[in-house]
C-alpha cells in the first residue's frame, strides 16, 4: 500500500530523520509503555549507525528527549537544549510520566560495530524496578525518514497519518502507479490526492500539504538571516544569509538568468538551519531536507503557468506527485542511508523533486514517471560518509546539486514522449541492489570516504 504523504513529509528538528527524528519517537513510545510503574533505571544502548555517528547527529540528546516525552513535530529545540543541560548538570532525568532516574548522557552504551540483525540503526531500551527487575525492554529500529519499527511487532511504528487499506488507487511500484493512472483518466497527483482523500477530506489535504510547505519556508527564511558557524566543531561557515543579501542585491526580479543560484542558496538554506538541529521536514529525509524546497520554490518562481492565483494548487500538486513516487522508493527500496547510502536519501529525494517538478510544468504521467527515473539513474552508488558524523559535509552542497540535478531530469523527459529504456522500477531495484552491495563504512557510519580522507581540524 502506498505510504501517506504525511509520512514523508513530516515535521520535526534536525540534523537526523533516522539518528534524531526516528530516536526520539523510539523514547517517547517506550516510556510510554512505563506509566504508573516503579522505574528505578533506564539503560539505553546504541548499536550499528546509531552508535558511530551518534554524537554528530544528536542521537543521545534526541533518546533521551523521548523518554522526557518530546515528540519530533512539536519539541522546542532550545528548550529541549536547556532541559540536556540540566541533565548533565543534575544527574536526574525526569521521565514522561513522573519518575525520576539517574542517568547522564555518558551512560547511553555505544556499540558502533554491532550490526543487529534487521536494521544498522539499532537501539536497546531496558527499565528496571529497585530490585533490578526489567520492567520493560524493547529494541527499536530506525528505519529512514523518522519511520521506526521494533522487535515486538516488526511494524512501522509513531506513522503520522496511516494509509487505510481501502484506498481506491493501490499502488507500490511505478508501473501499477502508472497503471491507476491509466485506468483512472488522473495524473500522478490525482491519483495520490484520491488515496488520501479516503482518510481525510480533500481541505484537510490541503491544509495538511500547505502547513508542510509554510514549515518549509518558515525554515528558508530563518537561515538566511541567521550567520556564524555550524556546531559541532568543524567550524562550517554558514553561507546561506550572506548568499541571500548577494542575490536580493544582484537579482532583484528573479532573472531566469539567476535561477539555478537561488535554487542553491534554498537548498543549502535548508539544510544549514538542519545542521544546527532546527525545525525542518523530512523530505523524505532530513540529510536530503533541502532539495524538494529548492525544486519547489523554483517551479513557483520560474514555471510561467504557474500564478499567484493557482500558487497553492502547484504546491498541492508537486508534493502529492513526490509522495507518490517517495512511497515507491519507501516500499520496495529504502530511505536510509545507513541502509543504503546517500542514493537513498538525497538520490531519492531528487527523484521525487523532479517528479514533483514534471507535473508542475504539466507532464503526462510517463513524462513524471521517466523525470523520477533519471534523477535517480544519476544517484545511484552515492555514498554516505559525513566528516565527523555530522550532517554538513558534504550533506549541505550535495543537497544543492542534488536539486539542480532534479530540475534538469524534469526538463529532459519533458523534451520527450515517456518512452525510455530504463524503468522507475529497475532503477529503483538497482539502488537496493547497490546499497546491499556497499560497503558498510559507506553507509553512514563515518568509517570511509570523505570522514576519513578529510582531517578534522
Amino acid at each position: 500500500m502506498p505510504v501517506s504523504v504525511f509520512d514523508l513529509f513530516s515535521i520535526g528538528i534536525g540534523p537526523s530523520s533516522s539518528h534524531t527524528v526516528g530516536p526520539m519517537r523510539a523514547g517517547s513510545a517506550f516510556v510510554s509503555r512505563l506509566a504508573d510503574t516503579p522505574v528505578a533505571t533506564i539503560a539505553v544502548d546504541l548499536y550499528g549507525s546509531l552508535a558511530s555517528t551518534g554524537q554528530g547527529h544528536g542521537t543521545l540528546g534526541a533518546v533521551v528527549a523521548g523518554l522526557m516525552g518530546s515528540d519530533p513535530e512539536t519539541v522546542d529545540p532550545d528548550a529541549m537544549a536547556e532541559s540536556l543541560a540540566s541533565l548533565e548538570d543534575t544527574g536526574a532525568l525526569r521521565l514522561a510520566g513522573g519518575a525520576t532516574v539517574p542517568f547522564r548522557l555518558a551512560d547511553i552504551v555505544l556499540h558502533p560495530l554491532t550490526m543487529l540483525p534487521r536494521h544498522p540503526n539499532a537501539m536497546r531500551l531496558r527499565a528496571t524496578d529497585a530490585s533490578g527487575a526489567t520492567l520493560a525492554e524493547e529494541t527499536y529500529y530506525s528505519i529512514g525518514g523518522g519511520f521506526i519499527t521494533n522487535d515486538s511487532d516488526g511494524d512501522v511504528a509513531e506513522s503520522a497519518i496511516p494509509v487505510d487499506d481501502a484506498v481506491p488507487h493501490p499502488f507500490s511500484s511505478g508501473a501499477e502507479l502508472l497503471a491507476a493512472c491509466a485506468a483512472s483518466g488522473l495524473p500522478v497527483s490525482g491519483v495520490a490526492l484520491a488515496n488520501e482523500t479516503a482518510t481525510r477530506s480533500t481541505e484537510e489535504v490541503r491544509a495538511g500539504l500547505l502547513r508542510i510547505h509554510g514549515v518549509m519556508e518558515s525554515c528558508i527564511d530563518r537561515s538566511v538571516r541567521r550567520s556564524g558557524t555550524l556546531p559541532g566543531g568543524l567550524n562550517v561557515r554558514r553561507r546561506a544569509a550572506n548568499w541571500f543579501d548577494q542575490l536580493t542585491r544582484d537579482d532583484p526580479d528573479h532573472d531566469p538568468l539567476f535561477a539555478m543560484e537561488w535554487v542553491n542558496l534554498v537548498a543549502m538554506a535548508v539544510n544549514e538551519e538542519n545542521a544546527t538541529g532546527g525545525r525542518v521536514v523530512t523530505a523524505p529525509t532530513n540529510g536530503a531536507a533541502g532539495i524538494i524546497p529548492a525544486v519547489l520554490s523554483y517551479a513557483l518562481t520560474y514555471v510561467p503557468t504557474v500564478t499567484d492565483s493557482d500558487r497553492d494548487d502547484a504546491v498541492v500538486r508537486f508534493l502529492l506527485t513526490a509522495g507518490a513516487v517517495g512511497s515507491i522508493y519507501k516500499e520496495r527500496a529504502s530511505i536510509s542511508g545507513a541502509e543504503v547510502g546517500c542514493q537513498g536519501e538525497v538520490g531519492s529525494a531528487a527523484s521525487m523533486a523532479a517528479a514533483g517538478l514534471a507535473e508542475v510544468l504539466g507532464g503526462t504521467p510517463e513524462q513524471v514517471e521517466n523525470a523520477a527515473e533519471i534523477a535517480m539513474e544519476h544517484n545511484l552508488g552515492l555514498t554516505c560518509d559525513p566528516i565527523g558524523g555530522l550532517v554538513q559535509i558534504p550533506c549541505i552542497e550535495r543537497n544543492a546539486i542534488a536539486a539542480n540535478k532534479a530540475i534538469n531530469a524534469a526538463r529532459m523527459a519533458l523534451r520527450g514522449d515517456g518512452v525510455h529504456h530504463v524503468s522507475l522500477d529497475q532503477v529503483v531495484e538497482t539502488m537496493r541492489q547497490t546499497g546491499a552491495d556497499m560497503s558498510t563504512k559507506y553507509k553512514e557510519t563515518a568509517m570511509g570516504g570523505l570522514a576519513v580522507n578529510v582531517p578534522l581540524c
